[in-house]
């Protein structure tokens, strides 16, 4: 685990508690800068994540500059990740051996998974047959960006949401350019164009 990348999630005020994700007041909580995921610097087209939690939910807004974006997946379960696609990776138990790997396209397909990991990156498994239980997800477009919104049901944990609980992450984004070429991005960098590598992963503490 990487213990120098902490994002604290921010509690949900409880007026919020019942309105949509997209109207909470994310722009009144710090974000966290993606960068390239194997040299750790600036990313061309920048990408900022965003967290609040209450007792019964975990939700991201992922803010991506994003001029050119492509994917041509429709179903659920494509591999998004081979063109453009956000991922967050949730190791609840901090074992780095198994994981939940969600992924959302600009037009809102979704990935979702169950990883096995060997805890040096190898993967042993995949278990596509795991879906994330009552996920919303949305996606805005708002000029040159997209604006994801991924709201996490607290059922989908083995253990309750509550204050000071932290759980091993990452948030990384892939971003095809008009070229053909790829951004790889990472809250914390893997050092290589690999993001299943759970000893690089960051802590998300519910504040």
């Amino acid at each position: 685990m990487n213990e120098s990348k902490i994002y604290r999630s921010t509690y949900l005020s409880q007026q919020y508690h019942k309105a949509n994700v997209m109207d909470f007041p994310w722009e009144q909580i710090a974000g966290v800068e993606l960068v390239e995921t194997v040299t750790g610097q600036s990313c061309t087209d920048t990408t900022t994540v965003r967290s609040y939690w209450w007792e019964d939910m975990l939700c991201f807004q992922f803010v991506c500059l994003d001029p050119y974006a492509v994917s041509d997946f429709t179903q659920h379960d494509d591999p998004l990740y081979e063109q453009d696609v956000i991922e967050i990776f949730i190791d609840e138990l901090g074992t780095g051996k198994r994981y939940i790997e969600l992924e959302v396209s600009p037009n809102n397909v979704i990935f979702d998974a169950i990883i096995h990991n060997d805890g040096t990156g190898t993967i042993t498994e995949t278990d596509l047959a795991w879906n994330v239980s009552n996920l919303q997800t949305y996606v805005v477009k708002e000029n040159d960006t997209l604006v994801y919104y991924v709201v996490i049901s607290s059922e989908n944990f083995d253990q309750p949401l509550t204050h000071d609980r932290s759980l091993n992450v990452n948030f990384y984004r892939i971003d095809e350019k008009e070229d053909g070429t790829r951004e790889y991005q990472a809250w914390s960098p893997t050092g290589a164009i690999q993001y299943h590598l759970p000893e690089k992963f960051g802590t998300l503490i519910l504040q």
